[in-house]
């Protein structure tokens, strides 16, 4: 820590949106002095000089090249990289009493040949995944407070984990029936030029992807399976909106007992009375992406339709906020034992 009882940290790439994201919450942050940021491509550069945004937070800050004696003086790393950087550098640091926050996939999936099966390369740190804390603070925030790694959960396992949570904690649906259909912004595809990402590509039009298998697929089987204490059939359906920052999770069960709407709402409520960053909007809401944008907030609603045996939830967060940088920050705070909505207090941005 520094003199006045900072933390050290360090961000492994520092170029992209969650990384960015991550610099733009911490400068809120009472107690977070960020030491180190690296980047290959942008060695030399000032953050400001790529970020004017960030110009006043960070008149100082350099990037450099991703240095693990610098890394190992850090009180916390953050890996804000492709999938595949972190495990090779982790162990290093772990070693070294640095803890480690992945926002990537590299140590999400319990089961590594199913990860290799997704992710399509060998995994670096098999003897680190018995440390690993899966780091969604609603269900695991105990853990997370003893944590050396904390594998960060991916923008879409987020939402759709909170949707379904009081459904299976209170056995109300039929587990071998469940669907998530989903949409995200272009943020969520990173911030390397793709052509399916230009405005041009997505502009006025909307479609699915990755129904064969998204990546996030097996991520949140493993947790919902977690949560049911039983196999669960999820079918998962992505798709890409024409926006930036936002997704939207529509989550479908069918109910197992009969259950008014009233009781539904109940639930949820109840559920997440305690939570600071889940807001189970009032009976009859329709939540949007608007609602939570730039916020750490994942906001939901509870309906059953027309009465009958299907219970649906919507709920919306911000990819790059609560889906990334802004849950890895509140799982920061656990970790360290400070309050867990320092700097991650801010409202919604409208319009």
């Amino acid at each position: 820590m520094t003199e006045n009882g900072k933390l050290e940290i360090g961000i492994v790439g520092g170029t992209g949106y969650t990384g960015v994201e991550l610099l733009r919450i911490l400068a809120q942050h009472p107690k977070a002095f960020v030491k180190v940021i690296t980047s290959r491509s942008e060695t030399g550069l000032y953050v400001w000089e790529l970020f004017a945004n960030l110009r006043e937070a960070y008149p100082d800050l350099q990037y450099s090249e991703p240095d693990v004696e610098k890394l190992k003086r850090c009180d916390v790393v953050f890996f804000a990289t492709p999938h595949g950087v972190a495990m090779k550098l982790a162990p290093e640091l772990v070693e070294n009493g640095v803890k480690i926050i992945d926002l990537a996939a590299d140590f999400r999936i319990n089961d590594l040949r199913v990860w290799e099966n997704f992710y399509g390369m060998p995994h670096a740190a098999p003897e680190l995944m018995e440390e690993v804390v899966y780091g969604l603070p609603e269900l695991n925030r105990e853990r997370i407070r003893t944590a050396r790694i904390i594998a960060n959960p991916g923008c879409y396992p987020t939402a759709v984990q909170l949707g379904f949570w009081p459904l299976l904690k209170h056995r109300l649906v039929d587990v071998d029936h469940l669907v998530a259909d989903a949409k995200s912004g272009v943020s969520g595809a990173g911030r390397g030029a793709k052509v399916g990402s230009l405005a041009a590509e997505t502009s006025e039009s909307f479609k699915a992807y990755g129904i064969h298998g998204h990546r996030h697929l097996p991520e949140i089987e493993q947790q919902l399976n977690h949560m049911a204490q039983t196999h669960v059939n999820l079918t998962f359906v992505p798709h890409l909106v024409p926006m930036i920052r936002g997704i939207e999770a529509t989550l479908y069960g069918k109910l197992t007992r009969s259950i008014s709407e009233d009781e539904l709402q109940h639930i949820f409520e109840e559920t997440y009375a305690e939570e600071p960053f889940v807001d189970v909007m009032p009976r009859g809401s329709l939540p949007d992406t608007r609602m939570v944008k730039g916020s750490n907030m994942c906001r939901m609603a509870v309906y059953r339709p027309q009465g009958r045996d299907t219970v649906v939830v919507t709920c919306v967060i911000d990819n790059l906020v609560k889906g990334a940088s802004g849950q890895a920050v509140q799982n920061m705070n656990l970790m360290f034992d400070l309050d867990e909505t320092l700097g991650l207090e801010a409202p919604a941005l409208l319009p």
